[in-house]
């Protein structure tokens, strides 16, 4: 895939600029230590967080529930799994996680430096979480006026991420065709394959180095090598 005429770079946040999975593996963890100390099942906890995560968010995107239920459904959804009690009050219960959540917000250390060398391109978020969430976290990790617009589907029609109306609100809203923007991101369904239906160019970031990308897409395993591959 040819990046020639690239004018601006939209990053996905979670996986890809903040460091979502190990903020939210440390808070759902201490949560649990802290309610129900000495659980044998623990160290598990993080992993079937992470597993609910998509789904129940799946729900909120597919407007079958409201934020607020998303949340109280997942909280229950892992308490049954622990086969634990239930909070009576499930939002003072997930503001408490909430609050562990923020504690470990970072970025990865790899960001700074790709954006400090992307000068001339226009920069932004796309990203499928809450705008005011997605707004704190990158304030939190010092992006704010940095990369420009943060984008949600909340703020796109209510189009998030594969929908191609997400792809081409997006760049409507930068001022620009969608061949005209690259998407960088971490997953590849959203990331990836999504845009390229409406010829939005894409990179895949694969921090695990894992399996190799979809046919005719560049992947990158750190943000370091970015600014290289869209100078070529």
């Amino acid at each position: 895939m040819s990046l020639r005429g690239i004018k601006a770079i939209l990053f996905d946040l979670d996986g890809t600029l903040f460091d979502h999975r190990a903020a939210a593996d440390a808070g759902i963890t201490a949560w649990v230590a802290g309610r129900f100390p000495g659980h044998p099942r623990l160290a598990e906890a993080a992993a079937i967080w992470a597993e609910l995560e998509g789904p129940y968010l799946a729900m909120w995107q597919a407007g079958e529930c409201t934020l607020q239920e998303q949340r109280r459904l997942r909280l229950t959804a892992l308490c049954e799994e622990l086969a634990v009690p239930v909070p009576d009050d499930l939002d003072d219960a997930y503001a408490g996680f909430a609050e562990l959540y923020r504690r470990h917000w970072a970025a990865f250390p790899d960001v700074a430096g790709a954006l400090a060398g992307l000068d001339g391109y226009a920069l932004g978020v796309l990203t499928n979480g809450t705008l005011p969430m997605q707004e704190a976290k990158v304030r939190a990790i010092g992006l704010a006026g940095v990369v420009g617009p943060v984008l949600t589907g909340e703020v796109l029609g209510g189009h998030f991420k594969p929908a191609p109306a997400c792809y081409t609100g997006a760049a409507a809203v930068l001022g620009l065709e969608p061949r005209e923007v690259v998407l960088v991101g971490d997953d590849v369904a959203n990331d990836v394959t999504g845009p390229a239906v409406i010829g939005m160019r894409s990179i895949w970031l694969d921090r695990l180095a894992t399996v190799p990308p979809p046919a005719g897409f560049p992947r990158i395993t750190s943000l370091t090598e970015l600014p290289q591959l869209v100078a070529r």
